[in-house]
């Protein structure tokens, strides 16, 4: 109620709202949404098979809470009316299901690349996902490539099914921040963030994966996240003591700032279009560091898509209702199209996924791109005073 009771209805956040501007129904809308959340709890109106999917088909993107003039926070909002929601009636099969894996990276790892092997051989109905691509070989240690001492050592935040997508990412980072002098390690005993839980209103599961990520990084100095929609969750169960939790974009914006004699920029002739996360712009807020460190890249233009508010992805509403997802997805692809861009950059693994499954455009996490197209700069001694 106390959530709730900060909404003044006045209607700012309607134009933020994807599934309002797809809809124009008043409950599709974030101040819809509330209304109806504050009605069930005051038991004046009661829940509804057509209230109850108003509150699902949330895509839980906060653009309403990044404008709203009242500082309602609806992200928190929403996960206790979720939970709520999941008091009166049980998730279904698949949201279950999908918990279930997650909060077992090994063995969805191990799912994922089983499905990486016959996914060319499955219905088309059936390939929710694109496949995994196959992990690239280690990286040398920084003693053997050459690279300055390490300075400072981060761990990383794998989540779940980063393990399997996201391997080639982490080398690329590894190998970019030794350049810059900073070590990095991947804690064992971490899981899932949680956010698949909260956002299905199961709190309880999301407590016990952040208590385990508590266990642990707890004598970890600095966390990097690499999944804008992983790094709230990871944030609220890390930060607090002697942990701090950065999303890695601002960490290697920050660090390259104080050391960036250290590396130098391969030219990169090439159209990119990049995608920022709702996550990314209105939660971890990286969006400006971000485009600040790509236009720094010679012979790289970049063409944002904006075409749409969300790209629908909406952690597990992908693979729950793939037909409405897409809805969402399709100006986005649309625009990608038309612009002619040769790659698809965006910070978030959900949105990754969902895009890539509809479209052969390569689609790549923004960091990862950068790796491609920076070296490590000649050591002073390497260079001769003749020149």
């Amino acid at each position: 109620m106390a959530l709730a009771d900060r909404c003044v209805q006045c209607g700012l956040c309607l134009p933020a709202c994807p599934t309002y501007a797809e809809s124009r129904l008043e409950a599709e809308s974030p101040r819809g949404r509330i209304a109806l959340a504050r009605a069930w709890a005051l038991e004046t109106i009661p829940p509804t098979p057509a209230g109850e999917t108003h509150l699902d088909q949330c895509l839980g993107c906060r653009s309403c809470e990044a404008v709203c003039p009242a500082g309602v926070q609806y992200g928190a909002l929403l996960v206790q009316a979720r939970s709520r929601q999941r008091e009166r009636r049980s998730a279904g099969w698949r949201q279950k299901s999908i918990e279930a894996l997650v909060a077992r990276p090994a063995l969805l790892g191990a799912l994922l690349h089983a499905y990486r092997r016959v996914h060319a051989w499955l219905p088309a109905q059936w390939r929710l996902l694109p496949p995994p691509a196959i992990a690239p070989p280690a990286i040398a240690p920084p003693a053997a490539t050459g690279f300055a001492p390490a300075e400072e050592s981060v761990a990383m935040f794998v989540g779940c099914a980063a393990s399997a997508y996201e391997a080639g990412l982490r080398e690329s980072i590894a190998r970019c921040l030794a350049m810059l002098g900073v070590r990095v390690e991947t804690p064992s005993g971490q899981t899932c963030c949680g956010s698949v839980h909260a956002h299905a209103g199961d709190i309880e599961g999301a407590q016990r994966l952040a208590a385990r990520n508590r266990g642990a990084f707890e004598l970890t100095g600095t966390v990097l996240t690499f999944a804008s929609g992983c790094h709230e969750a990871v944030a609220q169960a890390l930060d607090g003591g002697t942990t701090r939790t950065v999303d890695a974009i601002e960490f290697l914006a920050r660090r390259l700032q104080t050391h960036a004699e250290r590396w130098q920029w391969r030219a990169r002739p090439e159209r990119i279009a990049l995608h920022l996360p709702c996550t990314q712009r209105n939660v971890v807020r990286s969006a400006a560091t971000l485009r600040t460190l790509l236009s720094s890249m010679p012979g790289v233009e970049i063409v944002e898509l904006t075409a749409s508010g969300c790209c629908g992805a909406s952690g597990t509403q992908m693979l729950e209702d793939p037909a409405r997802a897409a809805t969402f997805r399709a100006p986005l692809l649309r625009q990608l199209q038309e612009s002619g861009a040769t790659r698809l950059l965006s910070a978030n693994l959900g949105c990754r996924l969902h895009l890539a499954n509809g479209t052969s455009v390569p689609v790549q996490h923004p960091l990862e791109f950068l790796a491609e197209c920076v070296e490590a700069a000649p050591s002073p001694q390497a260079v001769s005073p003749s020149a």
